[in-house]
């Protein structure tokens, strides 16, 4: 403990009467006092002299909230005492805890530790100086409830303990400093900036804020990159404070984002300049511009922006400079590719165009070389982004070619490009997946290998439609290589993943995963296999295409023009020594049939199928053409699987749903089951989609597999060997503890996942 100023004299025990008389006299002087310094520092030996006490100390809690600190002078400079807001220490405690202490010995373990059990008192001041500190009565300063301070007294003059009497005195004073210091802090911001946000919370201190300002101008870089990187502030309680100053939205950079064309254009060889200036327009809707900039009031900058996208509204968003300079190099291309951005080359399209007519048909045009590197990069952009399907939507005469990139189930507009150069792209396409590009006529599909970066390899599953006015659409599925995810993550019911384990550690048999086209089918089977691959068995795979790989599976890609196809694959299989067949697909009654023969003869068979739910899927394969009795006795498992888009976990918000809204999931899950979903608790909450940038505004990032798993019992092959109908089959399957699609989904929106919105969308039951 830092030497404190003595007492000058003692004092006899005084009246209420003395003390108010005298503290009227202090009062004058705190009030008089210029800033919180003075009351710490000079005024210490006036408070003291209040008190039968032989020490006092003053603490002003810090402006980021997690220490006190009091200063003291000493011959040549002031030294600053700092104490941790904790139950370490007695005044970090009082701080913390926002109470009255008054410690008769602080060296009694006991009354300590009775205090809180982590409370300690740092005897090694009293060792270094040869003070011995006994009685301690502390009071925290505070205004309208919050914590400014610690006010504390160190031994009686009489060596008694502190009485009741002292500790209200003591709060009398405490309560007169709270005011001061509430006033003083209140002062010391009079003039406003960007940061006084950061400066109300207490974020940082008024010191270290004026040391932060002046830095930049010596190194040459922006202030707020230095409070992040020298004072440890995060770049969100940043925003909120730009975002209060200057009344617009905070935005970060997001690579997802896809800056119009319609903008791009308008600023095109002005990079440089808006480098300078520092703002870029990155958005339009409804003749409206949301232009990010790093000053909002900047009147010089306002003025250009205007005169740069009139006749455009505008609308703007405050961002930093080190955001705002990605968006700009995002425009421009130098964060995305090497070749220049998608914007750049849609330009050397339209200057192009300006010259040449549209090329002779089924050709590409001289401009050969900027389509082809458009091609690449409108592939690229969508691995990047993470899309799942490129389509390419030509129209006829004038209208531009949109192109389009599908999400987490969702598709917006990526780009458009010019209407001459619409066939010279799909030609490109069609090349690149070895395709006919004489034929307009008729469907075609093929595949596409890409490399990414120059070091992975990506294949796109290409089909091609003829619409109308003699166009042809595009539509590319991206199928990156990639490792299987592991069974537990991937969203399964406690009853669907029991399901599915049992039945894949079975020796034979056969399990199926069935659905709709991009619905995970074939995500799952090799999150099943991926459990069941160990050394001891030896597991084939025929695939179309060959999309995950694993180490010791044995994949076959399917060549169907040269004959490989689902059902040749598995007979080559059963004659090489297998213990799990995994078949891509069940598309007809042959593979179907040798499916359930290898099941029936010591073979686990995985697969998959093309139907809305596993009950359907029975009545299906038996349409087929199955013999109904081979089926019953080869089925262990059948799950259908949906995929839903799930709440953007940046945005979602939290809400307890109202009684309308509990009866109505009740009603949708099975109101003879709705027990299970806990409606009744007062506490449940349900979410809903907000928007943010990271979700682009939608609400929505990311997709959950919703199930139902049919477990093949005893009874349900009985069933089947009767022919039973469908209804039939679903009521036994529920009974036995099967939940449908909609069932699984409702459960994951009492878990926060989804919405039923989006239940809704991909399940009806």
């Amino acid at each position: 403990m830092p030497t404190l100023e003595h007492k000058p004299h003692v004092l006899a025990p005084q009246s209420k009467q003395s003390f108010d008389k005298r503290l009227i006299a202090v009062i004058n002087q705190i009030n008089a006092a210029k800033n919180i310094d003075e009351i710490v520092i000079d005024l210490k030996i006036v408070i003291l002299s209040l008190f039968d006490a032989d020490r006092l100390t003053i603490y002003a809690v810090s402006p980021n909230r997690k220490e006190i600190f009091s200063k003291t002078k000493t011959t040549d400079e002031v030294l600053k005492i700092r104490v941790p807001m904790s139950n370490r220490s007695i005044t970090g405690f009082v701080a913390s805890a926002g109470k009255t202490v008054n410690i008769r010995d602080v060296y009694d373990v006991v009354e300590i530790k009775s205090l809180h059990a982590e409370l300690e008192f740092d005897g090694s001041w009293d060792k270094k100086t040869g003070y011995v500190t006994r009685q301690v009565l502390c009071v925290p300063i505070s205004f309208q409830q919050k914590i400014l301070g610690v006010l504390q007294l160190i031994n009686k003059t009489t060596g008694n303990r502190f009485t009741a009497e002292d500790a209200g005195w003591a709060e009398s004073v405490s309560e007169v400093l709270g005011i001061a210091f509430h006033n003083h802090t209140k002062v010391q911001r009079r003039v406003r900036t960007r940061f006084d946000l950061l400066l109300d919370e207490q974020l940082i201190s008024p010191e270290d804020l004026e040391a932060a300002l002046v830095t930049p101008r010596k190194r040459g870089h922006d202030v707020e990159s230095l409070l992040i990187a020298d004072y440890g502030l995060e770049k969100t309680d940043i925003g909120k404070s730009l975002a209060q100053h200057y009344r617009c939205e905070f935005m970060e950079f997001h690579a997802t984002t896809t800056i119009p064309l319609d903008l791009t254009a308008k600023v095109q060889d002005k990079y440089d300049f808006l480098k300078r200036q520092l703002w870029m327009p990155i958005k339009l809707e409804n003749n409206k511009a949301t232009v990010i900039i790093d000053n909002p009031q900047d009147l010089t900058k306002l003025d250009s922006i205007k005169l740069i996208l009139k006749p455009l509204m505008i609308e703007y968003v405050v961002g930093l400079r080190e955001d705002v300079l990605k968006y700009i190099a995002h425009a421009q291309g130098t964060i995305v590719s090497e070749e220049g951005s998608i914007e750049d080359l849609l330009t050397d399209l339209e200057a192009d165009d300006d010259e040449e007519s549209e090329s002779v048909e089924g050709e590409l045009s001289d401009s050969d070389s900027v389509i082809i590197k458009v091609t690449n990069q409108i592939i690229r952009d969508a691995y990047r982004l993470g899309v799942s399907d490129i389509h390419i939507e030509p129209y006829p005469g004038k209208r531009p070619c949109v192109v389009r990139f599908r999400v987490d189930g969702a598709c917006f507009k990526y780009q458009e490009v010019p209407a001459s150069h619409s066939r010279a792209l799909t030609s490109r396409l069609k090349i690149m997946a070895s395709l006919d590009i004489a034929e307009r006529r008729k469907p075609q599909d093929g595949k596409i290998k890409f490399r990414i970066d120059g070091t992975r390899n990506i294949e796109l599953r290409v089909a091609t439609v003829p619409t109308q006015g003699a166009q042809e659409d595009v539509v590319m599925r991206i199928l990156p290589a990639s490792e299987p995810l592991p069974l537990a993550q991937m969203g399964f019911s406690d009853y669907n993943l029991t399901a599915v384990q049992e039945a894949a550690a079975k020796p034979y048999g056969l399990m199926l995963v069935v659905g709709p086209t991009g619905s995970g089918k074939t995500t799952t089977l090799h999150s099943v296999l991926g459990y069941i691959n160990t050394v001891d068995r030896k597991i084939w795979t025929a695939e179309d295409p060959v999309e995950i790989t694993q180490y010791q599976l044995r994949q076959v890609q399917m060549l169907p023009k040269i004959g490989l196809t689902f059902a040749t694959a598995m007979k080559a299989f059963l004659r090489a020594d297998p213990d799990v067949i995994m078949v891509g697909e069940m598309r007809d009654e042959e593979t179907a049939g040798t499916g359930i023969e290898a099941s029936l003869t010591g073979h686990l068979v995985l697969s998959t199928l093309h139907t809305n739910s596993a009950p359907e899927t029975i009545t299906r394969l038996l349409d087929m053409g199955l013999d109904p009795f081979s089926f019953a006795d080869a089925l262990l498992c059948i799950v259908a699987q949906r995929l839903g888009r799930t709440l953007c976990k940046s945005c979602k918000e939290a809400y307890s749903p109202s009684k309308e809204e509990r009866q109505e999931l009740a009603v949708e899950y099975g109101e003879e089951f709705a027990s299970e979903l806990n409606l009744d608790d007062p506490d449940l909450k349900l979410y809903k989609p907000v928007g943010c940038d990271k979700c682009n505004k939608s609400g929505y990032r990311g997709r959950v597999g919703l199930h139902e798993a049919l477990i093949g019992t005893d009874p349900l092959k009985k069933m089947i060997m009767e022919r039973s109908k469908m209804e039939d089959l679903r009521t036994q399957a529920i009974k036995e503890g099967m939940r449908t699609l909609k069932q699984d989904g409702i459960q994951k929106v009492t878990r926060g996942l989804i919405d039923l919105k989006q239940v809704r969308a991909v399940c009806i039951k």
